[in-house]
């Protein structure tokens, strides 16, 4: 599930960096700027230097006059270094307080929007899509604390930490993450208009269920009558739990898979989004209402205007950016901190390995047909796989009848997971568990003391086991959240260095949701089949991430495209890429069942990390073994937000790489397979 990530890192998503030497001041009135302030401090004149010109590359002739720009600098730069971390002290606590009040009043603004139990009314929108920090960063340059920061904390490209990155204390990396928080000026329209784009985007999403006891195969019903999946999570993970049903499984996941092919092409009735009150056969694609056949209302092409919005959107902050000209070099060089071309080039490592297709065949043997498209969720591998979906339901529920009583067995689980009694208490205190509108999501603390959000869709009765699945996912997000703002080395360096990396823990945790309950298994092949399975979502994410990536140069390409075209390229890119990586594989050509996530509607470019997290977790999982997995979650995590492969070398000593991956599946694959 997707982790909300509104601390500081959200921050650097609706900035850019700004080349310093454009300024609107003469070149003589930063030399004259310079020389007075070299002269009266004793920190580095390259230092100096560099955030005397960032700070005038920000100014502008509404901030004042040449004169009053040398005069700021002299009052305002660190004699020396003693003060600067006085200095930076002083930020932390406040920008502690404003980031962590602005992300709380942001919780309790989207509570209606996320969380069940209250009443749907139309102002819940107007809230939502209200954002109350739209101002903070024109705030900051108004009252001239960002001049401040520029000046005595400036902007380092990622060329220049990962360069930098091993002689810096974590003081010092506290300065660069403080750096870089002002490196542009957006203006609050703009911010607001992405916020108005993205809270319509999520409430689309949020409630784009299917009524499952509504479909019909040739007059037959075959899912519960009370079962509300949404889209793509819920039909994504009821495809999935079919394949322990012998009997009835196949049907189903094909009745699925049409369903998902619908919503895709945009040829699903409109009349059965978030409504029981018809029946549907999506095989056919024919409406009946009290047993007679209406005319299908097409959905249209709603799911592509909310991406294109999104996209306009995010484009129009390009006219802001010098550094970075678009989004997508502002999301992978800006926050992933990771080369697009080089993320790109970990996913084709992988998609296109000898290793996939073995493991195709293996499951196609194991299936004892044809694969089909939608076995690029296969979960066979799964210990939960050989269990009656039903019998997991029971077990979860007896366990969790409550929502309450997953909240109290919470410390139970952390100390499952390797933490102390006293640790997991201290963690736990500052969770709270909430059932949620959507699929579930993690939402952070921005400032400590302030709780952490875990939300997922709980039922009525108590928790199931799809939802227990997520909420296990979310509580590794929360654990990071918690360690990541409690214990790191300063408030700077809160978080982590990108979403994967809270991914990677968030699957660390997902993955043992059985052993949790109890449900060891005893299959000697226990850890092959982990590892082939962890590989098998990974070589299907990272199909869907390319998706994501290659629409979003395409739009680039074509900024002017209207909902229709768009969907068409979607479908086209989706096709492509499938018959790239998954055709080969599967035997069967132009499948479009990779443009299903919602993640693309909702949450731009996020889907990248997926497959980054699972790289990261499997090389989390093989550090683990033989250690102390708490206490090195602990030590881990407390590392904070260093750039990515810094982070990874002093985590579990090697760089983040396929290698390992690809490595142990062809030893899983020879085991397995003898």
């Amino acid at each position: 599930m997707k982790k909300y990530f509104v601390v500081i890192s959200v921050v650097l998503l609706m900035i850019s960096c700004k080349k310093t030497a454009d300024t609107s001041l003469p070149e003589s009135t930063v030399q004259q700027a310079l020389t007075a302030c070299i002269a009266q401090s004793e920190l580095p004149d390259d230092l100096i230097e560099k955030g005397l010109r960032q700070c005038a590359g920000l100014w502008t002739p509404a901030d004042g006059s040449p004169e009053e720009f040398v005069e700021f600098c002299k009052i305002h730069l660190c004699a020396d270094t003693q003060q600067k971390s006085l200095l930076f002290e002083r930020m932390a606590d406040h920008f502690e307080t404003l980031l962590g009040h602005q992300n709380r009043v942001r919780v309790e603004l989207m509570r209606p929007l996320h969380e069940t139990g209250y009443q749907n009314l139309p102002v819940d929108q107007l809230f939502g899509a209200y954002d109350n920090a739209a101002h903070f960063e024109e705030d900051m340059y108004g009252s001239k604390i960002a001049f401040v920061v520029a000046l005595n904390f400036p902007y380092f490209s990622l060329d220049e930490k990962t360069a930098l990155a091993e002689e810096w204390t974590s003081e010092e990396w506290g300065y660069a993450r403080l750096g870089d928080f002002f490196i542009e000026r957006i203006p609050a329209s703009v911010k607001q208009e992405m916020t108005l784009a993205a809270t319509r985007a999520e409430d689309y999403i949020s409630n784009y269920n299917i009524h499952m006891g509504s479909l019909v195969d040739r007059g037959e019903k075959l899912f519960p009558g009370d079962m509300v999946l949404i889209s793509h999570w819920g039909l994504r993970d009821e495809l999935k739990s079919n394949y322990a049903d012998k009997e009835r499984g196949l049907q189903k996941q094909e009745i699925i898979y049409r369903v998902m092919q619908h919503i895709i092409e945009q040829s699903i009735p409109l009349q059965v989004i978030d409504n029981p009150n018809y029946d549907w056969d999506p095989i056919n694609n024919k409406l009946y209402l009290e047993g007679k056949e209406i005319a299908v209302e097409a959905e249209s092409n709603t799911r592509y205007e909310h991406f294109l919005n999104l996209f306009k959107t995010y484009k129009a902050q390009d006219n802001y950016s010098r550094q970075y000209p678009s989004y997508i070099a502002r999301y992978f060089e800006g926050e992933l901190e990771i080369a697009e071309k080089e993320v790109e080039a970990l996913f084709v490592e992988l998609l296109s390995s000898k290793q996939a297709a073995l493991t195709g065949q293996l499951i196609a043997q194991r299936l004892g047909r044809k694969l089909r498209p939608y076995d690029i969720w296969y979960d066979g591998f799964k210990s939960r796989s050989s269990i009656d979906p039903a019998v997991l339901d029971k077990i979860v529920l007896d366990k969790y009848p409550s929502l309450q009583a997953f909240e109290q067995d919470l410390p139970v689980i952390l100390v499952k997971m390797g933490f102390s009694k006293q640790k997991a208490k201290e963690i736990c205190a500052q969770i709270e568990v909430n059932p949620s509108v959507g699929s579930g999501h993690a939402w952070p603390a921005a400032m400590k003391n302030d709780k952490i959000h875990l939300r997922a869709r709980f039922r009525e009765n108590g928790v199931d086991y799809k939802a227990y699945n997520i909420a296990t996912h979310e509580f590794g997000h929360n654990v990071e959240e918690y360690i990541s703002l409690y214990d790191v080395p300063n408030y700077f360096l809160s978080s982590v260095p990108n979403n994967a990396f809270t991914e990677a823990l968030a699957f660390v945790f997902q993955e043992r949701d059985l052993d949790l309950l109890g449900l060891k298994q005893q299959d000697p092949l226990a850890a092959s089949l982990n590892t082939l399975d962890l590989f098998w979502s990974s070589y299907e994410i990272m199909g869907v991430a390319l998706v994501d990536m290659k629409v979003w140069r395409w739009m680039y390409e074509n900024p002017s495209t209207d909902a229709v075209q768009l969907k068409e390229n979607v479908i086209r890119i989706a096709k492509e890429v499938w018959n790239d990586y998954y055709a080969p594989v599967f035997g069967i050509e132009d499948q479009n069942i990779l443009a299903v996530y919602s993640h693309m509607i909702e949450i731009p470019l996020y889907l990248p990390a997926y497959p980054l997290g699972h790289l990261i977790h499997f090389q989390l999982n093989e550090h683990f073994e033989g250690k102390d997995m708490g206490a090195e979650i602990q030590r881990i995590y407390a590392l904070g937000r260093l750039s990515p492969q810094y982070w990874m070398q002093k985590a579990v000593g090697s760089k983040l790489s396929a290698e390992p991956l690809l490595k142990a599946t062809s030893l899983a694959l020879e085991q397995v397979m003898q």
